[in-house]
């Protein structure tokens, strides 16, 4: 296996095991983090999550699509300094169509099962992040 193939292998691994993500956005300059409960595409391509509407993220992504969005295998323990891996993917945050939210809702519910009446709400947006770099 190749270096490249391997740090792959390693973020699948974080996509699969790890449920919650940061997210940063800005507004004219200020930074802005939020955690998220995400998905990711087994390509590594996209990444997506859910968000209200009517909150500050939403409408920063919306104003500039340019975000952040760090994964992590911390678990708040002191082997974490030795034994945590964390990857920041760079990409631009668009809110999908109406023809491609359920197949995004499904994967993303699939692992997310319990967040489906947040998830199915009339008032969130389910947004798509195309990765440019990690």
């Amino acid at each position: 296996m190749t270096r490249h193939e391997d740090i792959k292998k390693q973020i699948r691994e974080l996509f699969n095991k790890h449920k919650l993500a940061v997210l940063s956005t800005h507004q004219a300059g200020q930074p802005y983090a939020n955690l998220i409960a995400f998905v990711g595409k087994e390509d590594l391509k996209e990444v997506f999550f859910v968000t209200p509407q009517a909150t500050r993220k939403f409408a920063n992504l919306s104003a500039d699509s340019r975000v952040a969005i760090l994964i992590n295998s911390s678990l708040n323990t002191d082997a974490d300094f030795h034994e945590a891996v964390a990857v920041t993917a760079l990409g631009n945050a668009e809110k999908i169509k109406e023809t491609e939210k359920d197949t995004i809702l499904s994967l993303y519910l699939t692992k997310h099962p319990y967040l489906e009446a947040f998830a199915t709400s009339p008032t969130c947006a389910v947004v798509r992040v195309t990765i440019t770099t990690y």
